[in-house]
């Protein structure tokens, strides 16, 4: 995929002056967490196959659901993946909200599912049409894909759009995959999770995005249908078996300390939204949705500011060192571009954004 080929981690973090490519909080070292692993004491065993039971229990404890319909998986990406590898075969239908996190539609895709996208107009707030949603599954659907907050453009819906879409998929006896990896960071009150609402939703999330800790390779999927929990359960130990123990023992207690290591992570996503709030209302090019959670944006040059984009990207990139997601990432128009503001240091994000401005100063057509 572009996104994985043209990713700062390819291209070389030491090329970059200005990253806003990310979609993360800033990566964290485990000193910065201030938590306490006895690692010397860790039983290097194959761990439980459904998780560490006190990560699980402390997954369980925020989403109002049972430690058993939580299975711990190696990050969001491969809970995504056994789910829709375990609903999904080949001229099955799926529902997959569009644009979205790359995985979330590259793998029904290449399973060989037949797609239909609901797609979010910026030019309506990235809104989500309910009663398009309803009107595009069949009685063949097998999967309806939703992310909220949504990435790349921020927005998210309320807890009572989350029960009428839940309400939608029940009444057509389909199945929500409901990713809410940016859950944590919403602006206002979290969403509840999507599993704990529907018996027919699986809830996606991970400790990649808000406490800036990939390198864990945490993520968890929650599931209330024991019959559909089996077969998901049966599909990490085709690929994985268990997780790392190592990492699961971690991430309990970071996730055990979460009132303590969220509010600080919360207070610097505001600073950050609040100097990119600033620069687009400084800078009449570009227009956005302003995001209600996570740490990225979808903005977009106006087309009367007659820019031309091949030439934009070659002088953000090569001559001033800042990257964005192009948005052929998300197959969308390059004008549009994924904007991290989490993963930067304050610094950097006012070089960034300057520097926005100046490729677009430097490629009027």
């Amino acid at each position: 995929m572009p996104i994985e080929i043209e990713s700062p981690e390819e291209l070389g973090y030491d090329t970059i002056d200005a990253n806003l490519a990310e979609s993360s909080f800033r990566d964290q070292r485990l000193s910065d967490l201030g938590i306490d692993v006895a690692v010397d004491d860790l039983l290097l065993a194959y761990g439980d196959h459904l998780g560490d039971p006190d990560l699980r229990r402390a997954i369980a404890d925020q989403a109002a659901v049972d430690p058993d319909e939580v299975i711990v998986t190696p990050g969001a990406a491969a809970a995504l993946f056994l789910t829709a590898t375990s609903l999904l075969e080949a001229g099955d239908h799926a529902v997959i909200l569009r644009t979205n996190y790359a995985t979330n539609i590259e793998t029904p895709r290449m399973i060989g599912a037949d797609i239909d996208f609901l797609d979010l107009d910026p030019a309506d707030g990235f809104r989500l049409d309910l009663d398009r949603l309803a009107g595009l599954i069949r009685p063949e659907t097998r999967l309806v894909s939703l992310t909220y907050p949504h990435n790349p453009s921020g927005t998210t819906i309320d807890e009572t759009a989350l029960r009428q879409v839940i309400d939608i998929v029940e009444a057509h006896g389909t199945r929500l995959v409901f990713d809410e990896t940016y859950g944590d960071m919403a602006y206002g009150e979290r969403l509840p999770a999507a599993a704990a609402v529907g018996d027919r939703a699986i809830s996606v999330s991970s400790l990649s995005k808000t406490y800036g800790l990939p390198g864990l390779r945490i993520g968890w999927l929650l599931c209330r249908d024991p019959a559909l929990r089996e077969t998901l359960l049966a599909a990490k130990e085709q690929v994985f078996i268990c997780g790392a123990t190592l990492d699961e023992a971690i991430a309990a207690r970071v996730l055990e300390q979460r009132d303590r290591l969220l509010p600080p992570i919360r207070e610097q996503i505001a600073a950050h939204l609040g100097v990119v709030r600033d620069w687009i209302a400084g800078d009449d090019r570009f227009a956005w949705v302003e995001p209600a959670g996570g740490v990225v944006a979808f903005p977009w040059l106006r087309p009367e500011a007659q820019v031309d984009v091949e030439r934009f990207y070659t002088v953000l990139n090569g001559d001033l060192g800042t990257y964005v997601g192009p948005g052929h990432w998300f197959e969308q128009d390059r004008r549009h571009f994924r904007l991290g503001f989490g993963w930067p240091t304050t610094e950097e994000l006012h070089r960034g954004l300057a520097a926005l401005s100046e490729a677009a100063t430097r490629s009027i057509s």
